[in-house]
């Protein structure tokens, strides 16, 4: 392929592309051994995935995702395993739901009070993994592993006990309801001036606006602003950024405690929009599959948007399995498997055949050069 244009756009494309065609052709294997018909299932999942209603439960499911893979990309970007982003967004929707329940503010403040919390609770638990590390030498794996311990099992287990709403019971024990004023609306106006009504109660979730600015934000941070470039520097080579001027410990810190903030805007979708508290049916597990996302989205905002949603399809398709009997719910996480596993061998393909086609390009410039200066040489 001689046109370069051409030939980026064909190493971008390709590892998703192989990636999702793996997750089909391995997932129809598994479904003919156990006495399933490919053609079904798939048949199910498009026909599911054609409903409107459908699709509301898609973005929905995909908010939270690109928020965590987002969190998760902030810290790779720098070189950092933040695998702590799920016991930081679970702490950080259950002081912004306590505190939320707690005051009484105006609509637009009271909301902003709620997401200064949240932002403010992930925001330090992930900078504590941060000094940790610059200053005991503790692993951010390590730390961020027995800081999720401590915020779910400790922490919260602790302060639910104390903090619960004496109305509620049993499994629905939680924290006092947070007041009208600091809910969201829900979107579904904003979608039917396009298409029909939304039907069955589906809403979708408005805090998708707040992780479309999430997005913004981060290209722009990464990719437009000098603290971006030195996070990436500090990220790519340490002792070279330092030498340059960019404090590699600061960096460290302000690195984990943006992923951590991030990573408190997790749950707002239960807090703002759902639930409207903490309780124990509090989705779990975001902060875990963000890291794939991030994975299979190659830490860019938009590559992270396209992974949150594949995900949320095929996480939606399990429903519709069920009640089709077409197949087991089963094969809704092997598919899952499948693409992550296959997207990040895809990808470091890619990695290498641009790192083979640049040393290439390398050497042919020089090469052109010599000659040039061998025809400029006098006889």
């Amino acid at each position: 392929m001689r046109n370069p244009t051409i030939r980026r756009f064909a190493l971008v494309a390709a590892a998703p592309t192989i990636a999702v065609l793996a997750a089909i052709v391995i997932s129809a294997l598994v479904l003919l051994a156990s006495g399933s018909s490919p053609v079904e299932v798939y048949g199910d999942m498009l026909e599911n995935a054609s409903r409107l209603e459908t699709w509301i439960d898609i973005f929905n499911r995909a908010t939270p995702l690109y928020i965590s893979g987002v969190a998760a990309a902030i810290g790779f970007r720098m070189n950092l395993f933040n695998i702590g982003t799920e016991g930081q967004y679970l702490l950080a929707a259950f002081f912004a739901a306590a505190a939320g329940a707690a005051v009484d503010l105006p609509t637009g403040l009271h909301v902003a009070f709620i997401l200064f919390v949240a932002i403010g609770v992930g925001g330090a638990y992930a900078g504590f993994a941060g000094v940790l590390k610059v200053n005991r030498g503790v692993n951010e794996v390590i730390s961020t592993i027995i800081l999720n311990r401590i915020a779910t099992a400790g922490i919260i287990a602790w302060l639910l006990n104390e903090w619960q709403d004496e109305s509620r019971e049993g499994l629905n024990q939680g924290t006092a309801f947070i007041a009208k004023s600091g809910r969201l609306p829900d979107l579904n106006s904003w979608v039917e001036v396009f298409t029909r009504d939304i039907g069955k109660g589906r809403e979708l979730t408005s805090v998708l606006l707040i992780a479309i600015v999430v997005g913004i934000l981060f290209h722009i941070f990464i990719n437009r602003m000098v603290a971006g470039y030195d996070l990436r520097a500090s990220g790519s080579n340490p002792s070279a950024a330092g030498v340059g001027g960019v404090p590699p410990k600061r960096m460290v810190v302000i690195a984990m405690t943006l992923s951590g903030a991030c990573a408190g805007l997790i749950g707002m979708s239960e807090i703002l929009t759902e639930k409207y508290s903490y309780d124990r049916s509090m989705v779990t597990n975001l902060g875990f599959t963000g890291l794939g996302i991030a994975l299979l989205g190659r830490n860019h905002p938009v590559g992270i948007a396209f992974a949150a949603l594949l995900w949320a399809f095929i996480d939606a398709s399990s429903g519709i399995l069920q009640q089709t009997n077409s197949a087991s719910r089963e094969i809704v996480k092997i598919m899952q498997g499948v693409i992550l596993i296959a997207g990040v061998a895809g990808f470091e393909v890619v990695k290498r055949i641009r790192q083979r086609d640049e040393a290439q390009s390398a050497a042919e410039a020089m090469a052109a050069e010599q000659e040039a200066r061998m025809e400029g040489a006098p006889a």
